[in-house]
């Protein structure tokens, strides 16, 4: 989560807020109690292993995969490849179908990215998680991040580094923007309905997965929702000042996971396709019992760190004056 104030962290500032709130609010600081069962605890590893291949799938107890999966709002149908014929799918540009509908060419985007993005999916996963192979992969140069919607005036840091970086390949950089722009257009089929804006849906989180290597970025919408003394009365820092955001059941909604196809490691081909989808942390459902951290709840936050290494954050900023103009900042 990027910074609202220069000096702490808004994991931070979150935390000291909630510990002050007054007993009359009416969230709850600490996590619903797990009901007395003999299901186990869910963990990130089970969460990417059931939007993985079949045989991954497999190893999820039962029970737990089941709770998880009610959780899912994916934005594009999830298609699981069969392992036990994954040789057939080493070129996934060979398999372009004749596409009927622009929806169709989106979603086949998603489960099959252009070529730059699955190499690097190929390397993060070739590398053993390194997040240097990504590292390597962006261009040197080095951007200085402008205003982005009166920041500058808040005091209001967005970004982890006050400067960005972008990838070397440009379809890389256009396919990141294509991420956010679906995001947006297919997020109210699931009921959420999210803004590019610095309040919203400005940010993700690239990582690689600890255990099969697979690259995949977390989003955060909903960042700053609206200090309101009956609704959120919570603090969240300089960048919370004149939100449009609005705190209601949407918050739920506010993590985003998109994964890049799935690497195998015994041929140059893939054991799984890509996804995106929404996971829905509303109170009671495992994904807020099992995977939210109980200090930040309220505002549903899955944390980057536990589902992988995370290598950078990818911000898609409106740095326009008069006119917008989003632009990605790779910090």
């Amino acid at each position: 989560m990027p910074m609202g104030c220069p000096f702490l962290s808004l994991r931070f500032s979150l935390f000291l807020s909630l510990s002050f709130a007054t007993s009359s609010s009416p969230f709850s600081f600490f996590k619903l109690q797990s009901p007395s069962s003999s299901i186990p605890k869910a963990t990130s590893s089970d969460l990417l292993s059931l939007l993985a291949s079949p045989s991954h799938s497999s190893s999820v107890n039962p029970s737990v995969a089941d709770e998880l999966k009610s959780c899912f709002k994916f934005l594009v149908p999830f298609t699981p490849i069969n392992t036990r014929s994954s040789s057939d799918f080493k070129s996934p540009s060979s398999r372009r179908s004749l596409l009927k509908s622009l929806r169709d060419e989106q979603n086949e985007l998603i489960w099959w990215p252009p070529e730059p993005v699955l190499e690097l999916a190929r390397l993060a996963f070739d590398s053993g998680g390194d997040p240097d192979s990504i590292h390597r992969a962006l261009d040197p140069t080095v951007m200085p991040v402008p205003d982005v919607e009166g920041s500058k005036e808040d005091k209001c840091e967005l970004t982890r580094t006050p400067y960005g970086r972008r990838f070397i390949s440009q379809e890389l950089n256009s396919y990141l923007e294509y991420l956010f722009k679906l995001i947006v257009e297919r997020g109210p089929d699931v009921g959420l309905k999210v803004s590019l804006n610095r309040y919203d849906l400005f940010h993700g989180h690239l990582f690689i997965a600890t255990e099969t290597g697979r690259l995949g970025i977390l989003f955060h919408a909903k960042e700053y929702p609206l200090y309101d003394k009956q609704v959120f009365p919570y603090y969240l820092g300089y960048c919370q000042k004149d939100s449009n955001v609005t705190y209601d059941d949407s918050i739920n909604l506010r993590n985003i996971l998109w994964l890049a196809p799935l690497p195998s490691n015994s041929t140059q081909g893939w054991i799984a396709p890509g996804v995106l989808l929404v996971l829905d942390a509303h109170p009671g459902g495992i994904v807020y019992r099992d995977l939210i951290p109980e200090y930040v709840n309220v505002v549903r936050t899955i944390y980057e760190d536990d589902l992988g290494n995370v290598v950078v954050d990818v911000n898609y900023l409106n740095v326009g004056d008069s006119q917008p103009d989003y632009q990605i900042f790779i910090c």
